[in-house]
């Protein structure tokens, strides 16, 4: 038996999928589950984005995309599909990296999931090495608690879990940063000071937790 599991961040850029298209053409991000591969090659995908009709519009008219199904939320609009065009985190995924979430934006797809052993790390990364514009960012060992989902192990609200996972694929928090909140939030259908604050929340909650600062707690979304 391997004792040994490893969490991995990769980081895609000009991936040609039609998720990555779609961001990429909107300005819009879109967090998707891992896609559910079928036997023909085809891939089920669910994800969710900012409640804009670019977004469904650009999917719609992309003829690699099937069967596209929108439910809407005021503020998130859930979508799931049948895409006929394999993408990079397919061959990543058949390397043996088990992806736990993908976040499509503008500029890059950032993967996070984990590998078992170090064997398997070797190999994903060989399968990267041979894929245009896959980029290692982060390796290290996983304990029992990260296998809690983020939003539940810091105690974060679904809304403050999306502004740092969305304001993390855009770069935003990068030195220099990539993106300004504005971009940050037109992406995310909401606005620059609604996107701040989520943020600071979210921020406020990380660090108290982290550093056990008994602080009082922050209201709201």
């Amino acid at each position: 038996m391997i004792d040994e599991c490893l969490g991995v961040e990769v980081r895609i850029e000009g991936d040609g999928c039609p998720l990555a298209d779609a961001t990429r053409a909107t300005g819009a991000s879109v967090d998707a589950r891992p896609p559910l591969l079928r036997a023909d090659g085809n891939a089920l995908l669910r994800f969710s984005g900012p409640a804009r009709d670019d977004l469904a519009d650009a999917l719609d008219a992309d003829d690699r995309i099937r069967y596209l199904y929108r439910s809407r939320t005021d503020d998130r609009h859930t979508f799931r599909c049948l895409s006929t065009r394999p993408c990079v985190v397919h061959d990543l995924i058949s390397a043996g990296f088990l992806v736990d979430s993908l976040a499509y934006g503008p500029e890059r797809t950032a993967v996070t999931g984990a590998v078992v052993g170090q064997d398997v790390l070797q190999g994903v990364m060989e399968t990267a090495g041979e894929t245009v514009g896959v980029e290692l960012e982060r390796v290290y060992p996983l304990g029992p608690e990260d296998d809690a989902p983020v939003a539940r192990r810091w105690d974060l609200t679904p809304a403050q879990a999306e502004s740092l996972r969305t304001a993390t694929a855009m770069g935003y928090f990068t030195v220099p940063r990539r993106t300004t909140a504005s971009e940050v939030a037109d992406a995310m259908g909401i606005s620059k000071t609604a996107f701040l604050e989520r943020l600071h929340r979210a921020q406020h909650a990380l660090c108290s937790q982290a550093f056990d600062v008994d602080a009082p707690p922050a209201s709201g979304d």
